[in-house]
Protein backbone atom coordinates (compact mmCIF):
# COMPACT_ATOMS: atom_id res chain seq x y z
CA UNK A 1 0.00 0.00 0.00
CA UNK A 2 1.29 3.70 -0.99
CA UNK A 3 1.70 6.40 1.95
CA UNK A 4 2.68 8.86 -1.18
CA UNK A 5 0.54 12.36 -0.32
CA UNK A 6 -0.05 12.93 -4.20
CA UNK A 7 -0.73 16.09 -4.81
CA UNK A 8 -3.45 17.20 -7.30
CA UNK A 9 -1.68 20.66 -8.02
CA UNK A 10 -0.24 19.86 -11.54
CA UNK A 11 3.35 21.39 -12.57
CA UNK A 12 2.71 20.84 -16.15
CA UNK A 13 4.91 21.41 -19.43
CA UNK A 14 2.55 20.02 -22.05
CA UNK A 15 3.42 19.68 -26.04
CA UNK A 16 0.32 18.86 -28.24
CA UNK A 17 2.59 16.77 -30.75
CA UNK A 18 4.35 13.80 -28.47
CA UNK A 19 7.46 13.96 -31.34
CA UNK A 20 7.84 17.68 -31.07
CA UNK A 21 11.67 18.47 -31.17
CA UNK A 22 11.34 19.16 -27.06
CA UNK A 23 9.06 16.79 -26.29
CA UNK A 24 10.68 14.69 -23.53
CA UNK A 25 9.74 11.34 -25.40
CA UNK A 26 10.81 12.16 -28.25
CA UNK A 27 14.20 13.12 -26.76
CA UNK A 28 15.01 10.47 -24.54
CA UNK A 29 13.80 7.43 -27.44
CA UNK A 30 16.58 8.96 -30.16
CA UNK A 31 19.33 9.84 -27.32
CA UNK A 32 22.67 8.18 -28.32
CA UNK A 33 25.95 8.84 -26.89
CA UNK A 34 27.36 10.22 -30.37
CA UNK A 35 24.94 12.65 -30.90
CA UNK A 36 25.40 13.89 -27.72
CA UNK A 37 29.20 14.50 -28.24
CA UNK A 38 28.93 16.11 -31.27
CA UNK A 39 26.35 18.34 -29.83
CA UNK A 40 29.03 19.50 -26.68
CA UNK A 41 31.92 19.14 -28.85
CA UNK A 42 31.48 19.44 -32.11
CA UNK A 43 34.67 18.70 -34.39
CA UNK A 44 36.87 18.79 -31.32
CA UNK A 45 36.35 15.81 -29.37
CA UNK A 46 39.68 15.67 -27.67
CA UNK A 47 38.16 18.50 -26.10
CA UNK A 48 36.35 15.92 -23.63
CA UNK A 49 39.97 14.20 -22.21
CA UNK A 50 40.82 17.06 -20.26
CA UNK A 51 38.18 19.43 -18.07
CA UNK A 52 39.28 23.32 -18.37
CA UNK A 53 39.30 22.54 -22.50
CA UNK A 54 35.79 21.56 -22.03
CA UNK A 55 34.73 24.27 -19.93
CA UNK A 56 37.34 27.10 -20.90
CA UNK A 57 39.83 26.82 -23.21
CA UNK A 58 37.72 25.90 -25.95
CA UNK A 59 35.11 28.86 -25.94
CA UNK A 60 38.35 30.83 -26.28
CA UNK A 61 39.37 29.32 -29.35
CA UNK A 62 35.65 29.79 -31.08
CA UNK A 63 35.57 32.91 -30.25
CA UNK A 64 34.08 33.68 -26.70
CA UNK A 65 37.47 35.09 -24.88
CA UNK A 66 35.71 38.31 -24.22
CA UNK A 67 32.06 36.63 -22.72
CA UNK A 68 32.14 36.66 -18.73
CA UNK A 69 33.00 33.64 -17.61
CA UNK A 70 31.97 34.39 -13.64
CA UNK A 71 30.36 37.37 -11.92
CA UNK A 72 31.71 37.44 -8.18
CA UNK A 73 30.15 39.54 -5.43
CA UNK A 74 32.29 39.82 -2.41
CA UNK A 75 30.95 40.06 1.37
CA UNK A 76 30.72 44.09 1.39
CA UNK A 77 29.13 43.98 -2.27
CA UNK A 78 32.25 44.45 -4.28
CA UNK A 79 32.25 43.00 -8.07
CA UNK A 80 34.94 41.53 -10.02
CA UNK A 81 34.42 39.63 -12.95
CA UNK A 82 36.55 37.01 -15.01
CA UNK A 83 35.96 36.67 -18.41
CA UNK A 84 36.82 32.97 -20.58
CA UNK A 85 40.08 35.00 -21.43
CA UNK A 86 41.00 36.24 -18.36
CA UNK A 87 40.16 32.33 -17.02
CA UNK A 88 42.44 31.12 -19.28
CA UNK A 89 45.35 33.45 -18.58
CA UNK A 90 44.91 33.40 -14.93
CA UNK A 91 44.64 29.36 -14.75
CA UNK A 92 47.86 28.92 -17.01
CA UNK A 93 49.91 30.88 -14.08
CA UNK A 94 48.16 28.63 -11.23
CA UNK A 95 48.95 25.74 -13.50
CA UNK A 96 52.66 26.46 -14.40
CA UNK A 97 52.95 27.50 -10.08
CA UNK A 98 51.38 23.72 -9.62
CA UNK A 99 54.21 22.13 -11.54
CA UNK A 100 56.90 23.60 -9.68
CA UNK A 101 55.27 22.47 -6.58
CA UNK A 102 55.66 18.29 -8.33
CA UNK A 103 52.17 18.06 -9.13
CA UNK A 104 51.38 15.84 -11.94
CA UNK A 105 48.40 14.42 -13.89
CA UNK A 106 46.06 12.31 -11.54
CA UNK A 107 47.62 14.03 -8.43
CA UNK A 108 45.35 15.43 -5.75
CA UNK A 109 44.81 19.42 -5.44
CA UNK A 110 42.39 21.04 -2.61
CA UNK A 111 40.66 24.37 -1.73
CA UNK A 112 39.26 25.50 1.10
CA UNK A 113 37.46 28.54 0.15
CA UNK A 114 34.84 30.63 -0.01
CA UNK A 115 33.12 31.40 -3.33
CA UNK A 116 35.53 33.59 -4.44
CA UNK A 117 37.23 34.59 -7.92
CA UNK A 118 40.40 32.96 -6.80
CA UNK A 119 38.84 29.45 -6.09
CA UNK A 120 37.45 29.03 -9.75
CA UNK A 121 40.99 30.16 -11.24
CA UNK A 122 42.49 26.98 -9.07
CA UNK A 123 39.97 24.77 -10.48
CA UNK A 124 40.30 25.04 -13.86
CA UNK A 125 44.43 25.15 -13.47
CA UNK A 126 44.22 21.95 -11.74
CA UNK A 127 42.53 20.77 -14.15
CA UNK A 128 44.60 21.91 -16.94
CA UNK A 129 47.30 20.36 -15.41
CA UNK A 130 45.82 17.17 -15.69
CA UNK A 131 45.25 16.47 -12.02
CA UNK A 132 42.23 16.51 -9.69
CA UNK A 133 40.15 19.02 -8.00
CA UNK A 134 38.91 18.19 -4.45
CA UNK A 135 36.87 20.36 -2.48
CA UNK A 136 36.87 20.88 1.10
CA UNK A 137 34.06 23.30 2.75
CA UNK A 138 34.15 25.57 4.52
CA UNK A 139 32.40 24.30 7.78
CA UNK A 140 34.60 21.05 8.11
CA UNK A 141 36.44 20.49 11.45
CA UNK A 142 39.87 19.47 11.18
CA UNK A 143 39.07 15.56 11.19
CA UNK A 144 37.02 15.96 8.62
CA UNK A 145 40.04 17.76 6.95
CA UNK A 146 42.44 15.16 8.38
CA UNK A 147 40.67 12.40 7.09
CA UNK A 148 39.90 13.31 3.25
CA UNK A 149 43.55 14.69 2.57
CA UNK A 150 44.95 11.26 4.25
CA UNK A 151 42.56 9.50 1.86
CA UNK A 152 43.32 11.67 -1.30
CA UNK A 153 47.12 12.06 -0.77
CA UNK A 154 46.73 15.28 -1.40
CA UNK A 155 49.65 17.36 -2.55
CA UNK A 156 48.72 21.14 -2.21
CA UNK A 157 45.94 23.07 -0.41
CA UNK A 158 45.14 26.51 -1.17
CA UNK A 159 43.43 28.71 1.67
CA UNK A 160 43.04 31.95 3.91
CA UNK A 161 43.37 33.23 6.57
CA UNK A 162 39.82 32.83 7.75
CA UNK A 163 40.28 28.94 7.44
CA UNK A 164 44.40 28.13 7.54
CA UNK A 165 43.65 28.19 11.69
CA UNK A 166 42.03 24.69 11.09
CA UNK A 167 45.34 22.84 9.15
CA UNK A 168 46.82 24.01 12.44
CA UNK A 169 44.73 22.18 14.82
CA UNK A 170 45.11 19.30 12.41
CA UNK A 171 48.72 19.41 12.97
CA UNK A 172 48.49 18.91 16.62
CA UNK A 173 45.59 16.66 16.80
CA UNK A 174 45.04 15.17 13.34
CA UNK A 175 46.88 11.75 12.02
CA UNK A 176 48.08 12.90 8.95
CA UNK A 177 51.86 12.78 8.95
CA UNK A 178 52.37 15.88 7.75
CA UNK A 179 50.74 18.89 5.59
CA UNK A 180 50.45 18.95 2.13
CA UNK A 181 51.89 22.20 0.47
CA UNK A 182 49.91 24.84 1.75
CA UNK A 183 49.33 28.73 -0.36
CA UNK A 184 47.38 31.36 1.10
CA UNK A 185 45.22 33.24 -0.77
CA UNK A 186 43.72 36.73 -0.33
CA UNK A 187 46.83 37.57 2.10
CA UNK A 188 49.64 39.79 3.25
CA UNK A 189 53.29 39.40 4.67
CA UNK A 190 52.14 40.17 7.88
CA UNK A 191 48.83 38.46 7.75
CA UNK A 192 50.52 35.21 7.00
CA UNK A 193 51.30 33.61 10.85
CA UNK A 194 51.81 30.31 9.58
CA UNK A 195 54.99 30.86 6.90
CA UNK A 196 53.08 29.42 3.69
CA UNK A 197 53.90 30.96 0.28
CA UNK A 198 51.43 33.58 -0.44
CA UNK A 199 49.26 32.80 -3.43
CA UNK A 200 49.44 36.40 -4.97
CA UNK A 201 53.67 36.36 -5.07
CA UNK A 202 53.56 33.26 -6.44
CA UNK A 203 51.64 33.57 -9.53
CA UNK A 204 53.02 36.91 -10.25
CA UNK A 205 55.79 35.44 -11.71
CA UNK A 206 54.28 32.50 -13.50
CA UNK A 207 54.10 32.34 -17.31
CA UNK A 208 50.48 32.04 -18.51
CA UNK A 209 50.63 29.79 -21.39
CA UNK A 210 50.77 25.99 -20.18
CA UNK A 211 49.61 23.20 -22.73
CA UNK A 212 46.50 21.24 -21.09
CA UNK A 213 47.06 17.82 -20.66
CA UNK A 214 44.57 15.08 -22.27
CA UNK A 215 43.80 12.07 -20.35
CA UNK A 216 41.54 9.24 -21.72
CA UNK A 217 37.61 9.43 -20.64
CA UNK A 218 37.96 7.44 -17.41
CA UNK A 219 40.65 9.41 -15.65
CA UNK A 220 39.17 11.77 -12.73
CA UNK A 221 38.99 14.88 -12.91
CA UNK A 222 37.08 15.47 -9.37
CA UNK A 223 37.42 14.17 -5.84
CA UNK A 224 34.18 14.07 -3.52
CA UNK A 225 33.36 12.36 -0.52
CA UNK A 226 29.95 11.61 -0.02
CA UNK A 227 28.64 11.05 3.77
CA UNK A 228 26.20 7.99 4.97
CA UNK A 229 24.57 7.54 8.14
CA UNK A 230 27.14 5.33 9.36
CA UNK A 231 30.73 5.11 9.01
CA UNK A 232 33.77 7.46 7.59
CA UNK A 233 32.58 9.47 4.40
CA UNK A 234 33.42 7.47 0.76
CA UNK A 235 35.41 8.44 -1.87
CA UNK A 236 34.09 9.09 -5.23
CA UNK A 237 36.37 9.95 -8.14
CA UNK A 238 34.26 11.31 -10.73
CA UNK A 239 35.89 10.89 -14.06
CA UNK A 240 35.85 13.34 -17.67
CA UNK A 241 32.79 10.96 -18.77
CA UNK A 242 30.82 12.78 -16.15
CA UNK A 243 30.84 16.19 -18.62
CA UNK A 244 28.29 14.95 -20.89
CA UNK A 245 26.01 13.94 -17.90
CA UNK A 246 26.47 17.15 -16.39
CA UNK A 247 25.98 18.72 -19.93
CA UNK A 248 22.42 16.71 -20.17
CA UNK A 249 20.88 18.41 -16.61
CA UNK A 250 22.28 21.88 -17.39
CA UNK A 251 20.96 21.79 -20.58
CA UNK A 252 17.77 20.39 -20.32
CA UNK A 253 16.53 20.26 -16.84
CA UNK A 254 18.07 23.91 -15.85
CA UNK A 255 17.74 24.79 -19.52
CA UNK A 256 20.22 27.26 -19.34
CA UNK A 257 20.09 29.44 -22.08
CA UNK A 258 22.98 31.96 -23.80
CA UNK A 259 20.97 35.14 -22.57
CA UNK A 260 20.18 33.79 -18.99
CA UNK A 261 21.27 35.41 -15.96
CA UNK A 262 22.64 31.94 -14.14
CA UNK A 263 22.64 31.72 -10.58
CA UNK A 264 22.73 28.06 -8.90
CA UNK A 265 23.10 29.36 -4.36
CA UNK A 266 25.03 25.81 -3.77
CA UNK A 267 28.02 26.09 -2.32
CA UNK A 268 30.80 24.25 -4.95
CA UNK A 269 32.28 22.74 -1.65
CA UNK A 270 29.71 20.22 -2.02
CA UNK A 271 28.75 18.25 -5.18
CA UNK A 272 25.85 20.33 -6.58
CA UNK A 273 28.02 23.11 -6.99
CA UNK A 274 30.85 22.07 -7.90
CA UNK A 275 28.87 20.20 -10.81
CA UNK A 276 26.42 22.79 -11.74
CA UNK A 277 27.47 25.81 -10.56
CA UNK A 278 30.95 25.81 -12.05
CA UNK A 279 31.41 22.80 -14.56
CA UNK A 280 28.20 22.62 -16.15
CA UNK A 281 27.81 26.48 -16.81
CA UNK A 282 31.55 26.67 -18.01
CA UNK A 283 30.97 23.53 -20.21
CA UNK A 284 28.22 25.30 -22.01
CA UNK A 285 30.37 28.64 -22.46
CA UNK A 286 27.61 30.45 -20.31
CA UNK A 287 28.15 32.69 -17.25
CA UNK A 288 28.20 31.65 -13.94
CA UNK A 289 27.50 34.03 -10.61
CA UNK A 290 29.32 33.37 -7.12
CA UNK A 291 27.60 35.36 -4.00
CA UNK A 292 30.53 35.21 -1.39
CA UNK A 293 28.29 35.99 1.50
CA UNK A 294 26.11 33.87 3.66
CA UNK A 295 22.71 33.10 3.05
CA UNK A 296 20.24 35.44 4.37
CA UNK A 297 16.50 36.26 2.51
CA UNK A 298 17.70 40.00 2.32
CA UNK A 299 20.65 39.13 0.72
CA UNK A 300 19.54 37.20 -2.03
CA UNK A 301 16.35 38.83 -2.75
CA UNK A 302 19.08 41.70 -3.24
CA UNK A 303 21.31 39.74 -5.11
CA UNK A 304 18.97 38.67 -7.60
CA UNK A 305 17.84 42.03 -8.43
CA UNK A 306 21.20 43.52 -8.55
CA UNK A 307 21.78 40.83 -11.28
CA UNK A 308 19.00 40.44 -13.05
CA UNK A 309 18.59 36.49 -12.27
CA UNK A 310 16.96 34.83 -14.79
CA UNK A 311 17.42 31.46 -13.76
CA UNK A 312 18.04 30.01 -10.13
CA UNK A 313 18.78 27.09 -9.01
CA UNK A 314 18.70 25.94 -5.19
CA UNK A 315 17.23 23.50 -2.66
CA UNK A 316 13.99 23.66 -0.63
CA UNK A 317 15.39 24.64 2.48
CA UNK A 318 16.74 28.02 0.86
CA UNK A 319 12.81 28.01 -0.49
CA UNK A 320 11.53 27.67 2.79
CA UNK A 321 14.06 30.53 4.26
CA UNK A 322 13.24 32.41 2.03
CA UNK A 323 9.33 31.98 2.09
CA UNK A 324 9.25 32.42 6.11
CA UNK A 325 11.14 35.59 5.78
CA UNK A 326 8.72 37.49 3.77
CA UNK A 327 11.31 39.63 2.47
CA UNK A 328 9.97 38.48 -1.33
CA UNK A 329 6.28 38.63 -0.58
CA UNK A 330 4.46 40.49 -3.08
CA UNK A 331 7.73 41.20 -5.10
CA UNK A 332 7.35 39.06 -7.96
CA UNK A 333 7.35 42.59 -9.89
CA UNK A 334 11.02 43.72 -8.75
CA UNK A 335 12.61 40.20 -9.71
CA UNK A 336 13.39 39.01 -13.35
CA UNK A 337 13.81 34.94 -12.92
CA UNK A 338 12.39 32.91 -16.06
CA UNK A 339 12.75 29.18 -14.21
CA UNK A 340 13.82 27.87 -11.12
CA UNK A 341 15.21 24.36 -9.86
CA UNK A 342 15.38 22.24 -6.52
CA UNK A 343 17.85 19.48 -5.43
CA UNK A 344 18.58 17.65 -2.28
CA UNK A 345 14.99 16.93 -0.86
CA UNK A 346 11.57 16.86 -2.17
CA UNK A 347 9.59 20.31 -2.90
CA UNK A 348 5.69 20.42 -0.96
CA UNK A 349 2.85 21.80 -3.15
CA UNK A 350 2.94 24.83 -0.86
CA UNK A 351 6.40 26.34 -1.70
CA UNK A 352 5.64 25.21 -5.14
CA UNK A 353 2.59 27.75 -5.29
CA UNK A 354 4.69 30.22 -3.32
CA UNK A 355 7.53 30.25 -5.95
CA UNK A 356 4.88 30.64 -8.51
CA UNK A 357 3.42 33.56 -6.77
CA UNK A 358 6.24 35.40 -5.36
CA UNK A 359 9.14 34.44 -7.43
CA UNK A 360 7.10 34.75 -10.63
CA UNK A 361 8.48 31.71 -12.12
CA UNK A 362 7.71 28.07 -12.25
CA UNK A 363 10.05 25.72 -10.26
CA UNK A 364 11.30 22.13 -10.97
CA UNK A 365 12.06 19.39 -8.70
CA UNK A 366 15.18 17.52 -9.53
CA UNK A 367 16.92 14.03 -8.26
CA UNK A 368 20.49 13.42 -8.25
CA UNK A 369 23.73 12.11 -5.81
CA UNK A 370 26.84 12.88 -5.14
CA UNK A 371 28.42 9.43 -6.87
CA UNK A 372 25.62 9.98 -9.86
CA UNK A 373 25.24 13.94 -10.70
CA UNK A 374 21.87 14.48 -11.52
CA UNK A 375 19.66 11.50 -12.92
CA UNK A 376 15.96 12.15 -12.68
CA UNK A 377 14.04 15.52 -13.42
CA UNK A 378 11.26 17.74 -14.11
CA UNK A 379 12.88 19.19 -17.08
CA UNK A 380 12.64 23.07 -18.10
CA UNK A 381 13.36 22.39 -21.73
CA UNK A 382 11.43 19.19 -22.56
CA UNK A 383 7.17 18.82 -21.98
CA UNK A 384 6.49 15.97 -20.16
CA UNK A 385 3.47 15.45 -17.44
CA UNK A 386 4.84 15.68 -13.62
CA UNK A 387 2.74 16.28 -11.09
CA UNK A 388 3.85 18.89 -7.71
CA UNK A 389 5.92 16.57 -6.31
CA UNK A 390 7.20 14.17 -8.16
CA UNK A 391 11.10 14.15 -8.97
CA UNK A 392 10.54 13.93 -12.86
CA UNK A 393 11.21 11.92 -15.50
CA UNK A 394 14.79 9.65 -16.58
CA UNK A 395 17.14 12.19 -17.48
CA UNK A 396 18.50 11.24 -21.04
CA UNK A 397 21.09 8.60 -21.31
CA UNK A 398 19.76 7.11 -18.50
CA UNK A 399 17.33 3.85 -17.32
CA UNK A 400 15.50 3.71 -14.08
CA UNK A 401 13.79 0.80 -12.10
CA UNK A 402 12.25 0.15 -8.99
CA UNK A 403 13.35 -3.01 -7.03
CA UNK A 404 11.84 -4.96 -3.97
CA UNK A 405 14.47 -6.14 -1.36
CA UNK A 406 14.69 -9.75 -3.67
CA UNK A 407 16.15 -7.04 -6.28
CA UNK A 408 13.31 -7.81 -8.36
CA UNK A 409 11.76 -4.76 -10.23
CA UNK A 410 7.97 -3.86 -8.79
CA UNK A 411 4.75 -2.82 -10.27
CA UNK A 412 4.21 0.56 -10.70
CA UNK A 413 2.28 2.09 -7.59
CA UNK A 414 4.74 -0.15 -5.36
CA UNK A 415 7.74 1.08 -3.19
CA UNK A 416 10.77 0.05 -3.94
CA UNK A 417 15.04 0.79 -4.22
CA UNK A 418 15.66 3.48 -6.95
CA UNK A 419 18.21 1.81 -9.26
CA UNK A 420 19.56 2.87 -12.32
CA UNK A 421 19.87 -0.29 -15.26
CA UNK A 422 23.73 0.59 -16.07
CA UNK A 423 23.78 -1.56 -19.28
CA UNK A 424 20.94 0.70 -20.52
CA UNK A 425 22.64 3.83 -19.21
CA UNK A 426 24.81 4.83 -21.99
CA UNK A 427 25.47 8.41 -19.89
CA UNK A 428 25.68 7.13 -16.80
CA UNK A 429 29.11 7.10 -15.63
CA UNK A 430 29.82 5.82 -11.90
CA UNK A 431 31.64 2.67 -11.22
CA UNK A 432 32.38 2.50 -8.25
CA UNK A 433 33.66 4.19 -4.71
CA UNK A 434 37.37 5.32 -4.81
CA UNK A 435 38.38 2.78 -2.27
CA UNK A 436 36.38 0.22 -2.93
CA UNK A 437 34.30 1.38 0.58
CA UNK A 438 31.11 0.07 -0.32
CA UNK A 439 29.73 -2.37 -3.55
CA UNK A 440 27.08 0.14 -4.47
CA UNK A 441 26.18 -2.50 -7.91
CA UNK A 442 23.97 -5.66 -7.67
CA UNK A 443 24.54 -7.32 -11.11
CA UNK A 444 23.54 -4.84 -13.51
CA UNK A 445 22.22 -2.51 -11.08
CA UNK A 446 23.25 0.59 -9.56
CA UNK A 447 21.48 1.13 -6.21
CA UNK A 448 20.70 4.21 -4.99
CA UNK A 449 19.72 3.37 -1.30
CA UNK A 450 16.91 5.69 -1.89
CA UNK A 451 12.71 4.66 -1.70
CA UNK A 452 11.04 5.52 -4.22
CA UNK A 453 7.73 4.80 -6.09
CA UNK A 454 7.26 4.74 -10.19
CA UNK A 455 3.86 6.10 -11.42
CA UNK A 456 1.92 4.81 -14.82
CA UNK A 457 2.69 8.16 -16.43
CA UNK A 458 6.40 7.62 -15.90
CA UNK A 459 7.23 10.06 -13.27
CA UNK A 460 9.15 8.84 -10.16
CA UNK A 461 8.20 9.95 -6.54
CA UNK A 462 10.68 10.18 -3.47
CA UNK A 463 9.95 8.86 -0.50
CA UNK A 464 13.30 8.81 1.61
CA UNK A 465 16.41 6.84 2.35
CA UNK A 466 16.05 3.38 2.81
CA UNK A 467 17.21 3.24 6.48
CA UNK A 468 14.49 6.48 6.88
CA UNK A 469 11.50 4.44 6.03
CA UNK A 470 9.24 4.37 9.11
CA UNK A 471 7.89 0.75 9.38
CA UNK A 472 4.50 1.57 12.13
CA UNK A 473 1.72 -1.37 12.49
CA UNK A 474 2.99 -3.32 9.62
CA UNK A 475 2.89 -0.06 7.35
CA UNK A 476 6.10 1.50 5.21
CA UNK A 477 5.98 5.01 5.97
CA UNK A 478 8.13 7.45 3.89
CA UNK A 479 9.11 10.34 6.34
CA UNK A 480 8.70 13.02 3.08
CA UNK A 481 5.12 12.22 3.18
CA UNK A 482 4.97 13.45 6.41
CA UNK A 483 6.86 16.25 6.30
CA UNK A 484 5.18 18.20 3.59
CA UNK A 485 1.84 17.23 5.76
CA UNK A 486 3.00 18.83 8.67
CA UNK A 487 4.92 22.11 6.38
CA UNK A 488 1.02 22.88 5.44
CA UNK A 489 0.34 23.80 8.85
CA UNK A 490 1.07 27.76 9.27
CA UNK A 491 2.61 28.29 11.97
CA UNK A 492 5.83 25.24 10.35
CA UNK A 493 8.80 26.85 9.02
CA UNK A 494 10.75 22.91 9.02
CA UNK A 495 9.67 19.55 9.59
CA UNK A 496 11.45 16.13 10.09
CA UNK A 497 10.11 12.41 10.97
CA UNK A 498 11.55 9.90 12.44
CA UNK A 499 9.92 6.71 13.61
CA UNK A 500 10.58 5.77 17.50
CA UNK A 501 9.86 2.67 19.37
CA UNK A 502 7.03 1.59 20.55
CA UNK A 503 5.69 -1.68 22.31
CA UNK A 504 2.27 -2.46 19.97
CA UNK A 505 3.15 -0.80 17.40
CA UNK A 506 6.69 -1.58 16.80
CA UNK A 507 7.35 2.36 15.98
CA UNK A 508 5.25 5.31 15.90
CA UNK A 509 6.26 8.79 14.18
CA UNK A 510 7.54 11.31 15.69
CA UNK A 511 7.92 14.82 14.25
CA UNK A 512 10.84 17.28 15.36
CA UNK A 513 9.26 20.98 14.29
CA UNK A 514 10.64 23.88 13.93
CA UNK A 515 8.28 27.08 14.07
CA UNK A 516 8.39 30.18 11.86
CA UNK A 517 9.08 33.39 13.97
CA UNK A 518 5.97 34.91 16.07
CA UNK A 519 4.54 30.90 17.21
CA UNK A 520 5.23 29.47 20.38
CA UNK A 521 4.84 25.85 21.03
CA UNK A 522 2.41 24.18 22.68
CA UNK A 523 -0.19 21.20 23.14
CA UNK A 524 -2.74 22.89 21.73
CA UNK A 525 -0.75 23.75 18.43
CA UNK A 526 0.80 19.90 18.59
CA UNK A 527 -2.72 18.57 18.56
CA UNK A 528 -3.58 21.15 15.66
CA UNK A 529 -0.53 19.22 13.45
CA UNK A 530 -1.32 16.07 14.29
CA UNK A 531 -5.17 16.20 13.14
CA UNK A 532 -4.07 17.96 10.31
CA UNK A 533 -1.81 14.87 9.15
CA UNK A 534 -3.92 12.36 10.17
CA UNK A 535 -6.88 14.10 8.29
CA UNK A 536 -5.15 14.96 4.85
CA UNK A 537 -2.37 12.01 5.00
CA UNK A 538 -3.82 9.01 6.57
CA UNK A 539 -5.07 7.70 9.59
CA UNK A 540 -2.12 5.08 10.57
CA UNK A 541 0.46 8.18 9.17
CA UNK A 542 0.52 11.35 11.62
CA UNK A 543 3.03 11.83 14.15
CA UNK A 544 2.04 10.55 17.56
CA UNK A 545 5.08 12.69 19.16
CA UNK A 546 5.84 16.22 17.92
CA UNK A 547 8.86 17.83 19.99
CA UNK A 548 9.70 21.57 18.57
CA UNK A 549 13.24 22.01 18.57
CA UNK A 550 14.81 25.71 17.19
CA UNK A 551 16.68 23.96 14.34
CA UNK A 552 17.12 20.23 12.33
CA UNK A 553 20.63 18.68 12.31
CA UNK A 554 21.60 19.39 9.03
CA UNK A 555 24.28 18.55 6.62
CA UNK A 556 26.73 21.08 5.00
CA UNK A 557 25.01 20.88 2.10
CA UNK A 558 21.17 21.20 3.64
CA UNK A 559 19.75 17.77 4.35
CA UNK A 560 17.96 16.83 7.13
CA UNK A 561 20.21 13.99 8.99
CA UNK A 562 17.43 12.19 10.65
CA UNK A 563 19.86 9.30 12.11
CA UNK A 564 20.62 12.12 14.41
CA UNK A 565 17.24 12.25 15.33
CA UNK A 566 16.83 8.85 15.62
CA UNK A 567 19.21 8.83 18.30
CA UNK A 568 17.55 11.46 20.31
CA UNK A 569 14.73 9.27 20.57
Amino acid sequence: MTTQNHQTTSQTNTSNSPVSQNSYQHAYDNFTMDNLQQEIFGSHPDDGRNAYMACCGRHVRDGKANKVALVHEDCEGNLRQLTFAELAEQSGQVANLLKSYGVQAGDRVATMLPRTLELLVIVLATWRIGAVYQPLFTAFGYESIDYRLQKADTKVVFTNPANRGKFTELEKHGELASLPKMVLVGANSAENTWGDVLYQDEIASQNSDFEPVLLTTDAPFLQMFTSGTVGKSKGVSVPLSALPAFYLYIRYAIDLREDDKYWNMADPGWAYGLYYAITGPLLMGMTTHFNEAGFNAQNTFDFMVRHGITNLASSPTAFRMMKSSGVFDNNSDKLSLRVANSAGETLNTEVVGWVTDNLGCRVCDQYGQTETGMTCCVHHALTHEADTGSMGKPLLGHTLVVLDDEMNEVADGEQGQLAVVVSQSPAFYFTGYSWDEKQAFHGDYYLTGDVVERHSDGTYWFSGRDDDIIITAGYRIGPTDVENTVLEHEAVAESAAVGVPDEVRGHVIKSYVVLKEGFTGSDELAQEIKNLVHERLAAHAYPRHIEFVTALPKTPSGKTQRFLLRQNG
